[in-house]
């Protein structure tokens, strides 16, 4: 019978562990430049210049991954760009 592992034989890092989520976010023909960049800086707390750089590649490449992390804070980035309908998708 093999053995399940325990608290005592399993590190932190080996429960903690785990490959960082993304946020992609789609290009559409619906929202204005102004409109993506307004919600990429409330999103994101970025500031413009960065919001700017990453709608011009959504809207040259169709999509672009404009954050990476915790799942959670995935969650909460990929909410906020959905607050006025843009299409996004998490990836992990």
């Amino acid at each position: 019978m093999p053995q399940q592992p325990t608290a005592e034989n399993i590190s932190d890092s080996e429960v903690l562990v785990q490959p960082p989520a993304r946020v992609v976010l789609f290009n559409d023909e619906v929202h204005t430049f102004e409109e993506v960049i307004g919600q990429l800086i409330k999103a994101l707390r970025c500031d413009s210049s960065k919001a700017e750089v990453l709608t011009w590649e959504v809207h040259n490449s169709g999509k672009a991954a404009v954050f990476e992390g915790p799942m959670d804070e995935c969650v909460k980035v990929s909410g906020v760009l959905e607050e006025i309908a843009l299409h996004t998708q998490i990836q992990i």
